[in-house]
């Protein structure tokens, strides 16, 4: 990792190309058992991962364009990665991708393909892959990447692992993340437990997901991109979940703002809505050392999130709905032991 608790000196190293420089998060102590892995953008490990094995396999090569579907951070990951690699790069835009990222995309030569407003997530994103579909179909060149369902995607990952079980010796580690493809918690976790280690996995939910039985309800304020789902997604393994939290927007930015406030960390959505599941689970087993994956910055939740900071509860206040069926499940929090169950999204909410 960059950064360690005790700030010795080091070399100072030349990176060849950016994506090498931000690729590796910084970690930083928010307690005596809990330890934020903070990115700049999480899923550049997915896609430089994913990118290199499908050149060694021979699937890509020189030249051909990439195309994939995103709601904004494995956007602006595959436009690096194609940058770096000599690729050409299109992306098929959730409506929820701003304007920075989408001038980012445009000038490392991504083309864009965004879809209109929508308040319903399973329509933008059905409107999404129907529309990568149609390009793919036409363009023989184009290769789909298919981060929701191509289990390269886990391959980056790997690295991360080893950074972590080498930061954080021991064989208790409780990782906290949100779940959105599955492939960012599966692959760290996969490989620390092949090595042996204690790896409990906590996954992070909004409410009118599929992907853990919440699609029954609707948050109208919910913008916490890319950690939920309104289809299915093939590499989430849900066998791999030890405990799952379900959180609305209000606490998420409860989380978000009080990392900002207490440690001085920026950072979106899906980490507030972590670093919050991280604080009881941490309560409850402070034994274990429980990592919180930071997954992006907070700038683009600034004016819809942030702005708002005066009207975010204490998280001291806060406490999860405990069940253990997802019949039970309701807002505004809800927590549930796994169990490393499967699942099938769309069935019926009762027990499993």
């Amino acid at each position: 990792m960059r950064r360690h608790e005790e700030n010795t000196p080091g070399t100072a190293v030349v990176h060849a190309h950016i994506t090498d420089a931000i690729k590796a998060p910084d970690l930083v102590r928010l307690s005596p058992n809990t330890v934020l892995a903070r990115f700049e953008t999480l899923k550049v490990y997915a896609a430089l991962g994913a990118v290199r094995t499908l050149r060694e396999r021979g699937v890509i090569r020189p030249g051909q364009t990439l195309v994939d579907s995103s709601s904004g951070i494995y956007a602006l990951a595959l436009a690096m990665a194609a940058h770096r690699h000599g690729l050409r790069c299109h992306i098929v835009a959730s409506t929820t991708v701003d304007a920075t990222t989408r001038v980012q995309l445009e000038i490392l030569g991504a083309t864009i393909d965004q879809m209109p407003p929508s308040d319903d997530l399973r329509l933008d994103q059905e409107r999404r892959v129907e529309r990568v579909r149609e390009l793919v179909a036409g363009r023989p060149d184009m290769h789909w990447m298919r981060q929701y369902h191509d289990a390269v995607h886990y391959a980056g990952y790997r690295e991360f692992a080893a950074l972590v079980a080498a930061a954080l010796p021991g064989r208790e580690l409780t990782v906290v993340g949100s779940v959105g493809t599955g492939s960012s918690t599966g692959g760290l976790v996969l490989p620390l437990r092949q090595h042996g280690l204690d790896a409990r996995l906590v996954g992070v939910q909004p409410f009118g997901s599929v992907t853990f039985g919440s699609e029954r309800f609707l948050d109208p304020e919910a913008i916490i991109a890319g950690i939920g789902s309104a289809i299915p997604f093939a590499n989430v393994r849900h066998q791999l979940y030890d405990g799952l939290h379900w959180i609305d927007f209000r606490h998420a930015m409860a989380g978000s703002v009080a990392l900002l406030r207490g440690h001085a960390v920026f950072a979106g959505l899906s980490t507030g809505a972590a670093h919050l599941a991280a604080q009881w689970e941490a309560a409850r087993r402070p034994e274990r050392t429980h990592l919180v994956i930071g997954a992006d910055t907070g700038h683009r939740y600034a004016e819809r999130a942030f702005a708002r900071h005066r009207e975010a509860p204490d998280p001291r206040t806060l406490k999860p709905h405990q069940i253990t069926e997802l019949a039970d499940l309701r807002p505004p929090w809800s927590a549930m032991e796994w169990g490393r169950r499967p699942y099938s999204p769309g069935r019926p909410t009762g027990r499993i």
